[in-house]
Order: C-alpha cells, then structure tokens, then sequence
C-alpha cells in the first residue's frame, strides 16, 4: 500500500538518538497505529512492547533480529518482524524511510 486513505496523524514527532531517528504516528480507521519514519546513518537499538511489523520503503542497512547471531542485510524494500517484550539492533547505512506496524 503506498497511500493511507482516512487517517489521522499526531504532529509532534517522535524522536530518538539525538534525533538521527524520527518518526510520527499514524492512526487507522480500524483504530490500529502504525509509525512513519526516518532513520538517518548510525547504529541503534530499540526495545518492543507489542509486535512490531518493520517495512522498510528505501534505504541500506543491517539488522540483528531477537534470537539471531547473523545480520540481515536489506538494500533497498524489506519487511521483517520483531517479537513483542525483545530488542533489535539497527546498522543504518543509508537515510532509511520506514512504516512500523504494531500488532
């Protein structure tokens, strides 16, 4: 889906590591939310509540997933998942546009 139809979005952003990540909230119809954002090169680690679905839309980086000893390399669209109450780490190479749903 590249367009959200309905929506309502909260203005002030999120922002983490001194702002090198941001994203904004996106509410749905349905009464899910999911985050758009961007990621700008560095290495970061991220803490999740509830399952996260991570589509990347463009960008060049790495990720170690829960439970992984090996790195994931996504150049360009990808989408991996993240178990709730887990951490994953983060390798930007690239400004990486992303969409986070949560389950």
């Amino acid at each position: 889906m590249s367009q959200l139809e309905n929506v309502t979005v909260v203005k002030q952003a999120n922002v983490y590591y001194d702002g090198k990540v941001t994203s904004r909230i996106v509410l749905l119809p349905d009464g899910s939310k999911l985050t758009l954002g961007i990621m700008l090169p560095g290495s970061y680690e991220f803490g999740t509540d509830s399952h996260e679905t991570m589509e990347i839309l463009a960008g060049k980086l790495s990720v170690l997933l829960p439970g992984s000893e090996e790195w994931l390399h996504i150049d360009g669209q990808a989408t991996f998942e993240v178990p709730a109450n887990s951490s994953f780490k983060l390798e930007i190479s690239t400004v990486t546009d992303y969409c986070c749903s949560y389950a």
